[in-house]
C-alpha cells in the first residue's frame, strides 16, 4: 500500500540569517493545502515551501515579547491559511498574519541558452516560490492555563486548565461565506463563549474532575474530539437547547428574537475510549492530600495521548501512553461506541516504544502515519504494519548516525499526494542539526485510482516515476524467485512533473502495455512497446483542464474524467495520435464531478458526486469511438457518502450475457462497491411501477481493497478477492451468494469461501499462475552508513492449495479437478499439491493430538477424499513421498494407511520408470522396516539407474546404503550385482 524507499532527506531546519541564533525546533504544522509549513523554536516562526522545500519568510520574536509573553510551545494554521497561531509558556496565544505577495521570493538572473539543459527543473520546481510576509497580529492573554486550540473557519476554539473550560473567540476579522458548512462551527455564535466543565453540563464525562488536554476537529465531521486529563477521549457536539420557560401563547407569541436569545448551546459527548481507574487512585481524589504528604504518582499506560480522525473510512485513531494504537469507529447516533481494535505493533527486539507522540492519516485515508517517543511506523487502515522502526541497533556510531528520527518522532505530516512524509525527530543530546526529515514513499496505484486493471498488476506509484511487475510475462521460476528482477521502472517525464507535481491518478492497460498519469493539470500516457511517452505539445491545453475522477484504458483508448473550468466531462483520447485538444475523440459532459470510473468488458461505469451512477456502451465506429448512454440510476438513501466509495463494479447474469440487450444491463446487474471500507452488494429488485430498486448487503468491514475475476480459470470465475488486513478472503460465484436472512438483523458479515493468511502485503494476484504477489518493506541500518536505508521486496503466495482444499472439504472432487487442470502444466504445481497434501496431514494430527474427538472421524474422510483427489494426476505418487519426507516419520502409517503400501508404491515407481521418485521411497521404507535384509528393493533400483545411466542418482543410492550399514556389507552386496563402470567406490 504504501512503502518507505531510498533513504529520507535533511532539512537544514536551522536558518543561515545573521543574528538569529541556534534553537531546536519544537514544533511543526503543515499549511491546510499542505503547500506550506512552518516550524517553531523557541524564538521564531519559520514558514518553508514543501516542494522544493525552502524557507521562505522568518519572524523573530523581540527579547522583550518573550519577556512578557513565554516561549514559543506549539503552532496551528487557520483553516483559510492566513494566519498562524502560537501558543507560548506563559497561556499567551500570539497571532501571526501571513500575507502573499505577487512578487517573487527568489529571484536570480536568467541562465544562458546553452546552460539552461543543465538545469532542469525537478518534480513540483517548475512554479516560482510564493513570496511570504509575516506580520504580529496580536495577542490574546488566556486566563486559567491554555492547553490546547483549534483554529475554525469563523472562530477559535481553545481549552484552559484551572478553570478547566471550553472557550470560544472569533477572528478579528470574519467573513461570512455563503457555502459554509453546516457543521458544530456554525453553532457556535461569532461572540465570546465559555463553558466550564461542571458535573451539571458535562454528566457524560467519565471522571468529574478533569480538563481537555487536546481538541481535535475535522471539517466534515458533525462534532469533535476531545482529550481529557484523565486519558479519556470523547467524541462530542454542540446542539442547541431552548432556555425559555414555558408561557401563555398570548405573552411571546410573535416574539422570536427573544427566544432566540434564550437559546444556549450544550455540550454532548460519548466516551470512545475508556479504562477502568484503579480504586486506591478514585479514593485519593476524594480525600486532600496534606501538603506535606508527597502524592503518589499515578502512571496509566492506557491514557490516550494523540488522535486522528479518518473522515474516508469513519475511522479514529488513539495513541496512548504506553505506546498502543487502538481503531475505533465514530459512534452511532444513539452515542453507543463501537468496540475498539487493538493493533498489533511489531517489536521483535521487545524494545520500549514510549508513549505516542504523532498520528496522522494520509488524504486517501488507506495509511496512518505513527510517531513514538523512541521510534516510527506506518499502519493501514485495517491494522497491517506496512513499516517500522523501533530505535535502532546498537552498532550504529552514534556520533555519525544522522537519521536522528529512527530514535523518535516528536510531530509529523503527510505532503501532498502522500509520496513525502514530514517527521520532525526528538532532541538528541549534543544534536541540535538535522531535526526535520523528509522520508520518500512508494504507493500502490489502487489508493488513487482503484480499477480492475490497477489490480491485475502489481503496479506502484513514486514520486517521479511509475513500477510495474513483469515477473507474469515470465517463466515460473522467475515469479516465485524473490531475487529476480521483475520491475519495469518507468521515469515520467520531468518536463511534465516539473509543472504538475504530484501525480494523482496512475492507471495501467488491461494488457499492462499502456500506463497513463495525470498531475495537478493535463495527462500524459506512454506505451511499454515503442518505449515513448505522449505529452501536450500546446502547454496551454495542458494547463486548462485537471483529471478528476480517474483514468482508464478501452484498448488503446483512454478514458479520462476531466474538469474544465466548472464543468465536467468524460474524453476519450487514442494513444496512436498525438495529445492535443484537436484529437479528443468523444467528449460526453456530465452535471456533476466523476468519484470513480470503472470499465466492465465494454460498458463504462461512471459514478458521480450527486450519487449517480451512469451506464455508458463504449461504441466503435467506422472513423471513431464514442460512448453511448443507456441509463442512469440514483443511489439517494443507498450510498450517503458518494465521496467515500473507492470501488465499483457490478456482475452480469449469465442468462443477460447470453441472450440480453446490453442497454438493460442496468436493471439486472449486481453492484459491488467499496464504500468507506465496507464491501458491498447492491442486488436489483423491480417494484410493481418497474422502478429498479437495490438491496445492500455488506459482505465484509475494513476492506483496503478488493476485485472481482470475472473471466478466466474455472471456479475462479465470478469470484471475488478481498483483503482486510489480516488476509486475503474469496468469495467464489459472487453471483450466488446468499441474503442473510431478515429476521437476524445481527449479521453484518458474509463469511468467505477460502481465507488466505498472508505475511506480506499483497497487491495482485496472477490468476494464470495460482500465485499472489505482494512486497515487504526492509530498513537497513549499517554501521558504514550514515542514514538508514528502504526497499521493498517482492513476495510471492501460492493460493491454489487453498481453493483445492474449499472444494474437497464440500466433497467436490470433479471441481476440484477440473480446477486444478488448469494449472497442471506450471513447474511448481507439484509443490502446491504437496502442500495440500501436508496441510491435511497436518491439521488431522493436530487435532487427534488436541483430544477432540470429531477431529477422529476428518482423517477419514478428508484425507481419503485428498488421495482421490491426487489420483487424477501423474505427479500423485511424487506429491505422496515429497510431503511423507517433510512430515515426521511417525505420522507416515496414518498417511500409507490411506494411500496404500509404501513398497507397492516403490514397485509401481520402479516399473513405471519413475527411478528418483523410487528413490525417495526406499527412505520410507527403511523407516517403516519394510526393506528386504539384502536391499533387494535398492540394488534393482541401482541396477535401472545404471541403465538409465543415471549416475547421480547411482551415488545417492550408494551413500544410502552406506548409511544404513555401517559395516559395508550392503554395499559390497550391491556392488557384486552390479556393474557400476567406470565409477570410483571405495568401501571402509
Amino acid at each position: 500500500m504504501y512503502f518507505p524507499t531510498t533513504a529520507a532527506r535533511q532539512l537544514a531546519n536551522n536558518p543561515t540569517l545573521p543574528n538569529i541564533p541556534t534553537e531546536q525546533t519544537v514544533a511543526l504544522a503543515p499549511s491546510p493545502r499542505k503547500s506550506l509549513f512552518c516550524t517553531l523554536t523557541r524564538i521564531a516562526i519559520n514558514v518553508w515551501s514543501v516542494r522544493p522545500s525552502a524557507l521562505l519568510s522568518v519572524l523573530t520574536r523581540t527579547p522583550i515579547s518573550i519577556l512578557n509573553h513565554g516561549d514559543n510551545l506549539d503552532v496551528w494554521w487557520s483553516p483559510d491559511g492566513n494566519r498562524i497561531i502560537v501558543k507560548t509558556s506563559d497561556s499567551f496565544l500570539v497571532l501571526i498574519s501571513v500575507d502573499f505577495n505577487n512578487d517573487a521570493a527568489y529571484a536570480s538572473s536568467p541562465l544562458p541558452s546553452n546552460a539552461q539543459r543543465n538545469f532542469l527543473a525537478g518534480p513540483g520546481e517548475a512554479l516560482p516560490f510564493p513570496s511570504i510576509s509575516l506580520h504580529f497580529e496580536g495577542v490574546v492573554r488566556v486566563e486559567g492555563g491554555l492547553q490546547s486550540v483549534s483554529p475554525r473557519k469563523q472562530h477559535m476554539s481553545f481549552s484552559t486548565r484551572d478553570p478547566p473550560t471550553i472557550q470560544s473567540m472569533p477572528w478579528p476579522t470574519v467573513e461570512l461565506d455563503e457555502d459554509d458548512d453546516a457543521s458544530i462551527e456554525q453553532n457556535i455564535p461569532l461572540d465570546y463563549n465559555t463553558w466550564l466543565l461542571n458535573d451539571l453540563d458535562f454528566s457524560w464525562l467519565v471522571e468529574p474532575d478533569v480538563y481537555v488536554t487536546e481538541i481535535i476537529h475535522a471539517k466534515v465531521m458533525d462534532g469533535e474530539l476531545w482529550i481529557t486529563s484523565d486519558g479519556r477521549a470523547y467524541f462530542v457536539g454542540l446542539h442547541e437547547v431552548d432556555g425559555v420557560a414555558e408561557d401563555s401563547p398570548d405573552d411571546h407569541e410573535n416574539d422570536t428574537e427573544e427566544r432566540q436569545a434564550n437559546i444556549q448551546q450544550h455540550w454532548h459527548g460519548t466516551c470512545i475510549h475508556n479504562f477502568k481507574t484503579p480504586k486506591w487512585v478514585q479514593k485519593r481524589r476524594k480525600v486532600e492530600p496534606e501538603d506535606d504528604e508527597p502524592a503518589l504518582k499515578y502512571e496509566e499506560p492506557r491514557r490516550a495521548t494523540k488522535m486522528a480522525v479518518n473522515t474516508k473510512f469513519s475511522l479514529i485513531a488513539i495513541g496512548t501512553e504506553g505506546g498502543e494504537i487502538q481503531f475505533t469507529n465514530f459512534p452511532s447516533e444513539e452515542g453507543i461506541s463501537p468496540k475498539s481494535q487493538q493493533i498489533d505493533v511489531p517489536n521483535p527486539f521487545n524494545r520500549k516504544t514510549g508513549s505516542v507522540t504523532a498520528l496522522e492519516w494520509t488524504s486517501d485515508g488507506y495509511v496512518l502515519a505513527v510517531g513514538w517517543e523512541h521510534g516510527w511506523g506506518i499502519f493501514s487502515v485495517g491494522g497491517k504494519c506496512l513499516a517500522s522502526a523501533i530505535e535502532v541497533n546498537d552498532a550504529v556510531n552514534e556520533e555519525k548516525f544522522q537519521d536522528i528520527f529512527m530514535y523518535g518522532v516528536r510531530s509529523l505530516f503527510w505532503g501532498p499526494a502522500n509520496f513525502d512524509l514530514f517527521v520532525l525527530a526528538k532532541s538528541v543530546p549534543q544534536r541540535n542539526d538535522g531535526q526535520i526529515f523528509v522520508i520518500p514513499f512508494a504507493k500502490s496505484a489502487t489508493t488513487g485510482q482503484h480499477s480492475p486493471d490497477n489490480t491485475r498488476y502489481a503496479f506502484l506509484q513514486m514520486d517521479d516515476r511509475a513500477l510495474v511487475y513483469r515477473g507474469a510475462d515470465q517463466p515460473d521460476l522467475s515469479v516465485i524467485n524473490p531475487e529476480s528482477d521483475v520491475w519495469q521502472h518507468i521515469k515520467i517525464p520531468q518536463r511534465y512533473l516539473a509543472l504538475n507535481w504530484p501525480i494523482r491518478y496512475s492507471s495501467l492497460s488491461n494488457d499492462g502495455r499502456l500506463i497513463a498519469v495525470a498531475g495537478r493539470r493535463g495527462l500524459i500516457h506512454y506505451s511499454s512497446t515503442s518505449g515513448r511517452w505522449k505529452i501536450f505539445a500546446v502547454e496551454d491545453q495542458e494547463q486548462n483542464f485537471s483529471v478528476r475522477g480517474g483514468l482508464l484504458w478501452f484498448h488503446h483508448v483512454l478514458v479520462a474524467a476531466v474538469e474544465v473550468s466548472k464543468s465536467f466531462q468524460i474524453r476519450l483520447y487514442s494513444r496512436d495520435m498525438e495529445l492535443t485538444s484537436q484529437n479528443i475523440l468523444h467528449r460526453e459532459i456530465l452535471p456533476a464531478p466523476v468519484v470513480i470510473l470503472s470499465i466492465v468488458d465494454n460498458s463504462l461505469l461512471a459514478y458521480t458526486a450527486d450519487n449517480t451512477l451512469y451506464h455508458y456502451l463504449i461504441v466503435p465506429t467506422a472513423e471513431s469511438i464514442k460512448l453511448h448512454l443507456c441509463g442512469s440510476i440514483t443511489f439517494t438513501g443507498i450510498v450517503s457518502a458518494p465521496g467515500a466509495v473507492r470501488m465499483l463494479s457490478w456482475m452480469i447474469p449469465s442468462i443477460q450475457k447470453q441472450i440480453g440487450d446490453p442497454i438493460n444491463d442496468l436493471s439486472v446487474a449486481t453492484v459491488l462497491m467499496v464504500v468507506g471500507g465496507q464491501l458491498i452488494l447492491l442486488r436489483p429488485r423491480k417494484s410493481a411501477s418497474d422502478e429498479v430498486k437495490y438491496d445492500i448487503q455488506v459482505l465484509a468491514e475494513r476492506i483496503e481493497f478488493c476485485w472481482i475475476h470475472l473471466r478466466g480459470v474455472g471456479a475462479l470465475e465470478n469470484s471475488l478477492w478481498a483483503y482486510d488486513a489480516q488476509g486475503m478472503r474469496v468469495w467464489l460465484n459472487a453471483l450466488s451468494i446468499e441474503s442473510p436472512p431478515v429476521d437476524d438483523p445481527d449479521v453484518k458479515d458474509v463469511k468467505e469461501s477460502v481465507k488466505i493468511p498472508l505475511d506480506f502485503y499483497p497487491l495482485s494476484v496472477l490468476m494464470d499462475k495460482g500465485i499472489i504477489i505482494g512486497i515487504e518493506h526492509e530498513a537497513a541500518v549499517r554501521t558504514n552508513l550514515p542514514f538508514a536505508l528502504f526497499r521493498h521486496a517482492t513476495s510471492s503466495y501460492l493460493f491454489l492449495q487453498h481453493i483445492l482444499l474449499y472444494h474437497l472439504e464440500n466433497k467436490q472432487i470433479s471441481e476440484a479437478v477440473t480446477f486444478a487442470s488448469h494449472y497442471k502444466n506450471l513447474v511448481f504445481f507439484a509443490h502446491a499439491l504437496e502442500i495440500l497434501l501436508h496441510t491435511v496431514v497436518e491439521s488431522d494430527l493436530a487435532g487427534a493430538s488436541s483430544g477432540n474427538q470429531n477431529t477422529e472421524e476428518t482423517p477419514n474422510e478428508l484425507l481419503p477424499t485428498v488421495i482421490e483427489f491426487l489420483d487424477h494426476f501423474d505427479v500423485a505418487l511424487d506429491v505422496v513421498v515429497g510431503c511423507a519426507r517433510k512430515t515426521e516419520p511417525t505420522r507416515w502409517r496414518q498417511l500409507f494407511n490411506v494411500v496404500g503400501n509404501p513398497k507397492g508404491l516403490f514397485e509401481t515407481c520402479l516399473a513405471t520408470n519413475r527411478l528418483k521418485t523410487a528413490g525417495s521411497y526406499l527412505l520410507v521404507l527403511h523407516n517403516l522396516e519394510q526393506l528386504d535384509e539384502n536391499s533387494n528393493e535398492a540394488i534393482r533400483l541401482l541396477m535401472s539407474a545404471v541403465k538409465g545411466k543415471d549416475w547421480q542418482l547411482c551415488r545417492e543410492l550408494l551413500r544410502f546404503l552406506r548409511s544404513i550399514d555401517d559395516t559395508g556389507q550392503a554395499l559390497r552386496n550391491a556392488l557384486k550385482h552390479v556393474d557400476i563402470g567406470g565409477m570410483n567406490v571405495s568401501v571402509i
